[in-house]
């Protein structure tokens, strides 16, 4: 089999056997029939829980994050489950995250976690190589997530959460 792209084909992966952690850098990312192609990784590491945020990118200018984390069950009976979240940019306009609730666009989010998490970039993220970055995540009632970051030393940023049901997500793959 050659190597030369030229010659490459695009598979899709069988959406109902996708594991959304082996997305890669160069992937095309379907959900109902929004196509982005994966332009960068962000691999994050905070008190010995992993996940990755890829960045994806729909179309000049338009990007959002789509981060994958894989959580224990509550209870040692129950098995680990993934979480799949896209993210969408929100204006902060000079806001900070606050270590109580705060109101966003009308709506209480209330903290559920913040701290800095270690990370190694792949591929085009804007961040560095690798790095710390600050984060403060907060939740609304109705489940809403908010979540603010930040590489050390540069402002804040914030966006909002959907999460993806399982199966939502096509990925079309170079081989």
């Amino acid at each position: 089999m050659s190597s030369h792209p030229a010659l490459a084909r695009p598979v899709v992966i069988d959406p109902d056997y996708l594991d959304p952690r082996t997305i890669k850098v160069g992937d095309t990312v379907d959900r109902q029939g929004v196509r982005a192609r994966v332009i960068g990784a962000l691999h994050l590491s905070w008190q010995g829980d992993q996940w990755t945020e890829y960045l994806l990118e729909e179309g000049v200018r338009v990007y959002q994050w789509l981060s994958v984390e894989e959580h224990e069950g509550a209870t040692p009976e129950e098995p680990p489950h993934l979480e799949v979240y896209l993210w969408t940019p929100v204006p902060t306009q000079g806001m900070v995250p606050a270590k109580s609730m705060l109101i966003m666009e009308g709506v209480e989010f209330y903290p559920i976690e913040r701290g800095t998490a270690a990370f190694r970039s792949e591929g085009t993220t804007g961040y560095p190589e690798r790095g710390l970055v600050d984060f403060a995540d907060y939740r609304a009632g109705d489940g809403r997530l908010l979540s603010f970051n930040r590489v050390q030393g540069q402002s804040w940023t914030a966006a909002y959460a959907q999460p993806l049901a399982p199966g939502s997500l096509h990925v079309e793959r170079m081989l």
